[in-house]
């Protein structure tokens, strides 16, 4: 793609950047085939291609619009384009770029910025939004009917076990699932207590910064970051083998601090390790001994695999792989690269393609009349259950209650 940014911009890092990335685009249109938006709206400027074209525009001088921060807020970030995409674009970078550039030029009316600073003010502080989620539970049939169907009925809680190893990990808490689905990350420590694995949790970290960065809060998602490689590396530095996630959305991000700090000169080389030694919990269970574990896979599933994990980890065979191994068959779900919806908080803004969406996802995942629904991601996890009665967890947590170890009960 031929591309005409002003020489001040290409004298920036982001505007080389942004160049290089445009340049790699050949317009060939493979991307709208994958991309949930424009299956649901068939707008051309809902698509990958689409966007580009408005972002080139953009940096190119042309003016910032209203109507060119819509077709970029609808963007689910799901990066199903980029597994299609022959070219390698590296299109979740660019829209990064574009989404910057569009908040500077075009500013959102009043009441988006208080929506989305009232988000990034309560939902990365765990302390903040655990209580008032209780409360919501407490009181859920006075909770209004649009917020009802994103506070999940509270659930028996299960306990993890203190069992001290010699192999230990770092097992990232989170800021909303301790709140939302205690039950995954105390699942996780469960079975790898069962292949003696200690897992450890750091109090000074924070929520990973991805819900900031992508709702127009770019500097404190990266303060975030920061602070979680501040509260990580002593830990690393004693010989803890790995940073352990089971949210692919939260997992994804993190993997890619090494490049959102690669400039930063007191955090890239600490960004580069924190990123290589993150693991999903698929990444750690592939490698072990899992028939110790002593699975009944008798229940009748369907496998969601998240977008984060399919497209930005390439995590869909790792996480069969290891379902398979421990006997849990997984049928075939049509059109299971496009999204569920939930994208984070864009399930909040604007619902309607969120619906959608979901509309399709589940009658794909209820095909074969499955007993549970599975998947590796808490906000894919809240928004297909509140569209459904079959249950929806964390695949780590099916694993766990299948356990027939005495030593491994809940």
């Amino acid at each position: 793609m031929k591309t005409e940014i002003s020489v001040s911009l290409l004298a920036t890092t982001v505007g080389r950047e942004a160049d290089e990335i445009l340049r790699a685009c050949v317009h060939c249109g493979f991307c709208t085939a994958t991309c949930p938006t424009y299956q649901v709206l068939g707008n051309e400027l809902d698509s990958p291609r689409g966007r580009i074209y408005l972002i080139k525009s953009m940096l190119e001088g042309e003016e910032a619009t209203g109507i060119t921060r819509q077709h970029l807020d609808r963007c689910l970030s799901c990066q199903a384009c980029e597994t299609t995409c022959p070219s390698d674009v590296n299109y979740h970078r660019l829209l990064d770029i574009g989404r910057q550039e569009i908040e500077r030029r075009a500013p959102r009316p009043l009441f988006e910025r208080l929506q989305r600073w009232a988000l990034t003010q309560l939902m990365p502080y765990r302390r903040r939004f655990t209580p008032l989620l209780r409360m919501g539970q407490l009181f859920r049939s006075f909770v209004p009917a649009a917020l009802r169907s994103h506070v999940p009925p509270r659930g028996e809680r299960l306990k993890a076990p203190r069992v001290s190893h010699t192999r230990k990990v770092i097992l990232v808490q989170g800021c909303v699932q301790p709140g939302l689905s205690p039950n995954t990350n105390a699942a996780t420590s469960r079975v790898l207590n069962a292949l003696g694995i200690e897992t450890v949790s750091v109090a000074a970290e924070t929520c990973c910064g991805a819900m900031s960065y992508h709702t127009s809060a770019r500097e404190q998602g990266l303060s975030f970051a920061r602070r979680n490689i501040d509260a990580w590396m002593p830990l690393l530095d004693e010989g803890v083998e790995a940073i352990v996630m089971t949210a692919s959305g939260c997992s994804n991000f993190v993997q890619d601090y090494k490049g959102l700090l690669k400039e930063d000169p007191l955090y890239a080389e600490a960004a580069k390790r924190v990123s290589e030694l993150l693991l999903d919990v698929s990444q750690l269970l592939v490698n072990e001994d899992l028939e110790t574990l002593q699975v009944n896979a008798s229940k009748s599933i369907s496998w969601h695999c998240p977008c984060t994990a399919q497209h930005g980890q390439k995590l869909d065979d790792v996480t069969r792989q290891v379902l398979g191994r421990l006997g849990f068959e997984l049928p075939a779900v049509v059109d299971s690269h496009l999204c569920c919806g939930s994208a984070g908080t864009n399930s909040l803004f604007p619902p309607e393609i969120a619906q959608a969406l979901r509309t399709r996802k589940l009658a794909a995942l209820e095909a074969t009349n499955p007993e549970q629904i599975v998947t590796a991601n808490i906000g894919c996890q809240l928004h297909l259950g509140s569209g459904t009665d079959t249950p929806v967890t964390h695949w780590i947590e099916l694993v766990a209650r299948s356990m027939q170890r005495e030593d491994t009960h809940f």
